[in-house]
Order: structure tokens, then sequence, then C-alpha cells
């Protein structure tokens, strides 16, 4: 006779009835989901390799049966940058095995906010308090109420679907925006033409020019073309940080979800693999600086693309020790030797021919290859230095040049020193499309930066090992990679 047929002709306790019937329902939950059979093969395949550490194989077995993990939550808070600015820190959590976990964070500021080069340009600081609490406190309601909820459950590793998901967000913040932009704008002509509409008192005449006089101001006036006016800043969307820093979150999370590089993660979206090279920022004779000279923000190293990561860093490391030992010598009066924000020697001059003789004769003391191997590029930064009530460039404390007389000061610069092959920001907006294909880092001062390098090479290396970059010395292809801000340059 079965138990259950001994159970219906027995008298029996409501609690073993119970059990029975709880005992049926675990034995058909294992056997639905097959947890006799996986614990069968597991024990079979164990018994065979008799692995050191038991519970770390069942562990590593039962691991890759579990669930894809999927996004949780997405957190962001207010936190600084390196620069001191406030930025936004975005967390993701997913479940992974039945627990959430905080897998990975980024950061974002700076000029992914979609502040305009223009606000420089027309006098307002770039750190301006409101316009930047508004931007950052918008990211994070953006975050804490709107992605977050969108990306809940989640696959991280979808770059494609969630980056989609973010940008039709982002559209229809933008449209959002734009549409009470218009309303805002509508607005203010009403109200002009009301003004208008009043009646208003006659200007007095202004008194008329003699002929002699005015015969001079033409003559004077065509010898230069007027400047046109600061350009007025472009509306941008407040919170468009929140877009940038979450796609950039998901990245490293799925990155660290498959145990590999961020960098090799990217190719599996990219499809290729190329390895861009480091432009070293060597000396920086800007505004900063102690001296008069302003015009040359940053002169930087642009290597060929014959030449590996180490064999430019090691050029850029040996070059600032000789120009820090030239200076020290009695052949050049400079002022104090710093540091910039970009980690390059910071240097004080009068004329942009100091600093760059300076990088010439430690080039040749080094016997480097500049001119054939290595150029030199000159971050002049000029929309810095443009002082609108006389329309002209301070290139040097107390010394202004018009648009033509800058561009013959660069003339003569490029003919005396045929190593400068690029002119970065010249003139007040910046040249678009100038095809440089490098990575640039700073300076080689500062642990950070420092860090960077040293991924850099690692990579190098790396790929060096897999055959990918080829034999050294045969001309690489490099990636369009921009010049972004220290926090989103992530290796």
């Amino acid at each position: 006779m079965s138990y259950k047929a001994f159970l219906s002709h027995s008298k029996v306790s409501k609690e073993d009835q119970e059990f029975y019937d709880l005992k049926n329902k675990a034995a058909e939950y294992y056997r639905s989901n097959g947890v006799p059979q996986k614990i069968e093969n597991v024990l079979n395949e164990m018994f065979w390799q008799k692995p050191d550490d038991i519970n770390g194989y069942l562990a590593n077995y039962f691991s890759r049966l579990s669930y894809t993990p999927v996004i949780s939550k997405i957190t962001g808070k207010e936190v600084f940058d390196a620069r001191g600015l406030t930025a936004v820190q975005t967390e993701v959590y997913c479940i992974i095995r039945n627990e959430e976990k905080m897998v990975c964070s980024a950061v974002m500021s700076g000029p992914s906010d979609g502040l305009a080069d223009g606000v420089e340009e027309s006098g307002e600081a770039f750190s301006n308090s409101n316009q930047q609490h508004l931007s950052i406190t918008t990211a994070l309601k953006w975050i804490r109420e709107h992605l977050s909820p969108m990306l809940h459950g989640f696959n991280p590793t979808d770059q494609t679907n969630a980056d989609k998901l973010l940008s039709d967000f982002f559209m229809e913040r933008y449209l959002e925006h734009k549409d009470s932009l218009n309303i805002k704008e509508e607005d203010e002509l009403r109200n002009e033409s009301v003004s208008e509409a009043l009646p208003q008192a006659t200007p007095t005449p202004a008194p008329a020019k003699d002929k002699k006089g005015g015969d001079k101001g033409k003559k004077g006036n065509s010898t230069e073309k007027p400047l046109p006016p600061a350009e007025t800043p472009v509306p941008r969307l407040p919170g468009a940080t929140a877009v940038g820093v979450v796609s950039l979150a998901v990245a490293k999370t799925a990155a660290r979800l498959r145990g590999e590089p961020f960098y090799r993660h990217i190719t599996s979206v990219q499809s290729e693999m190329h390895l861009p090279l480091p432009m070293i920022t060597i000396l920086s004779c800007g505004k900063n600086s102690v001296g008069k000279l302003n015009l040359l923000e940053e002169v930087i190293l642009m290597p060929s693309s014959a030449q590996r990561v180490r064999e430019v860093i090691g050029m850029g490391l040996e070059l600032q020790c000789e120009m820090r030992r030239v200076l020290n010598g009695s052949a050049y009066k400079a002022g104090p030797i710093g540091v910039s924000d970009e980690g390059a020697l910071q240097v004080g001059f009068e004329r942009p021919e100091q600093a760059l003789d300076l990088v010439t004769d430690a080039c040749a003391n080094l016997e480097l290859p500049l001119g054939s191997d290595l150029c030199l590029a000159i971050n002049c930064a000029a929309h810095g230095l443009m002082d609108y009530s006389r329309g002209k460039y301070e290139v040097m404390s107390g010394f202004h040049k018009s648009p033509d007389e800058l561009v013959d000061m660069y003339e003569g610069l490029i003919n005396k020193y045929p190593a400068i092959t690029s002119l970065i920001d010249p003139f007040r907006k910046e040249a678009v499309g100038s095809g440089v294909s490098f990575l640039k880092l700073g300076g080689l001062r500062g642990g950070e930066r420092m860090d960077k390098y040293n991924r850099l090479m690692a990579i190098e290396e790396e790929l060096e090992q897999e055959e990918i970059l080829g034999a050294k010395g045969k001309k690489q292809h490099l990636s369009d990679v921009f010049e972004t801000p220290e926090a989103a340059v992530t290796l």
C-alpha cells in the first residue's frame, strides 16, 4: 500500500498532512527548475576533477547558471571635480544572484553641461554659480525621477538600446525646452511692440563733424576691418549632463560585469580596435603665468603615428627635465617655474619666441627629432584674450593686436619655427575639422594624469602581445578621439 493510500485509510494529524503536502510542493518546485539534474551533473564533474576548493568549484558552477544581472536603480549626487567645479556622479546598482549591489560609478562635469564658448566671450564667468546649480539640480532630478525608473530591469550590456532610450529622452526634454524658449521670446517681442507704440521723445541730433575730421576717421577705419561683436551664447539644455554620465556609467558597469577592461568593452560596441597617440602638454605660458606673455596657453608635443606610447611618454619626460635644467641656467631670464592645471611646466616669458626657443634648445640638447617625428601644436586660447573695448587681442600684457596683425604674428612664428604644425583656437572660434587623431591627456605632472599614461602603456603592451597593433614602426590608423574633460577620459 502506498503512503498516500495509507494516509487515506489511517488517521493522521493535521501537522503530518501539511508536512506531506509541503514535501510534494518542494519536490515539484525543484523538479520543474531542474535542480536535481544540475546537482547530479556538478557532483559527477567534481568527482572526476577533484578540485582543491570544493565550495569554490560549486560557486563557480552555479554562478554560470544564474540570471543575467539587470539594473535595479541608478542614483546621482553632486560632487566636485579636479578643477573644483561641481559635477554629477552616478552609481549603478544591479541585481546579481538575488542581491542588489553597487557595480560602478561615473563622474561628468564641465563643458558636457552644454555651456557655450560664448559665455566666456561675453564676459560671464564659466563657473557661474546659478547656472551651475540649475544644471546640477536638473540633472539629479532627471536621474532620480526619469532615468532610474526608465532603466530599471535593463540589461547593462545592451549599450545600443540604452543609448537609444537616453537619446529619445533627451530629445523630448530638448523639444520641451525649445518650446518654452519660443514662448518666452514671443512674450518679449509682444512687450517690445507695446513699448514702441508709446510716444517717445525726439532724440537730439548729434553735432556734425567737420569734413577734415571725417576724412581722417574714414582713412583710419579703412586700414582695419571692423571686429564682429561677441556672439550671443547659444541657449543650452540644463541638466544635459545626466544623459552623458548615465550612458558612461552603464557602459562601465557592463565592462565590470563581464570582467574585462573598459577599453575592450568599447570595442564590442565599435567593432574596431584603434589606439590613439597621446598629445603631451610640455609648457604653459598663458594668462595664468607670471610673465607678460598670454598667447601660448599650451605648447603641446605631437608624435608621429609610427611611435609607440612608451617612447612618446619617455621623450616627454626627458624633455621636461631638460627644459627645467635649461631654465635653471643663466641663459634664460624667466620667472618662477610652476606647474599648470594641465600638469605642464608653467613659466613666465615676455615674448613667444622665448618659450619656443626653450623647447627647441631642449630638443636639440637631447637630439630629439623635432620637426620630423615630433611636431608642436600651440593652443593659443585666443577666445580668452579678446578685449572687446579695444576690438583687439591682448597677446601680451599691455600689447594688443588686431586680427590682421595676429595673422602676421602667427605667420612669422610658423616661418621661424617650422616644427609648429597646428594652431588650436588661434582666434575667437576654434577651427573645426582639423582632422587631428590624438588623445590629449595633459602634462606629465600629477598622479591622476600619470595613472592615465600608465594605463595607456599597459593597453598598448596587451595589444602588441596579441599582435593587434602590428610590427613596430608600421604606420597605424588612429582613432578619432575628441579632446574631453579629464573626468570623461577613462581607459
